[in-house]
């Protein structure tokens, strides 16, 4: 796991890197699952992929096999932008995309 390139300060960065590495860690690969189509489908952006979640579970057009695990992936998206904002960081920098 590498330490996102453009970062200079080596003691604030490491804290961070630590805290982050040991975040991705311990994803579940539901989870890992989110980051790597948060960075493929929808351009690195959480917002459109809860929107679309949310369409789905508010009645318009869905996989039915899915609607038990949108809101699921819902809470999971929130705790991992949430943590993405704290530490100012991009998941998708930490997880294997492939």
């Amino acid at each position: 796991m590498a330490e996102p390139a453009g970062n200079s300060d080596k003691g604030s960065n490491a804290a961070v890197s630590k805290v982050v590495g040991d975040y991705v860690k311990g994803l579940s690969e539901e989870h890992r699952v989110l980051v790597v189509l948060k960075s493929q489908l929808y351009d690195g952006s959480w917002e459109p992929m809860l929107d679309d979640l949310r369409n789905r579970l508010s009645g318009k057009p869905y996989i039915f096999k899915l609607v038990n695990r949108v809101q699921s992936d819902i809470e999971r998206i929130e705790e991992m932008q949430r943590f993405e904002a704290e530490h100012g960081v991009d998941l998708a920098e930490y997880v294997d995309l492939s």
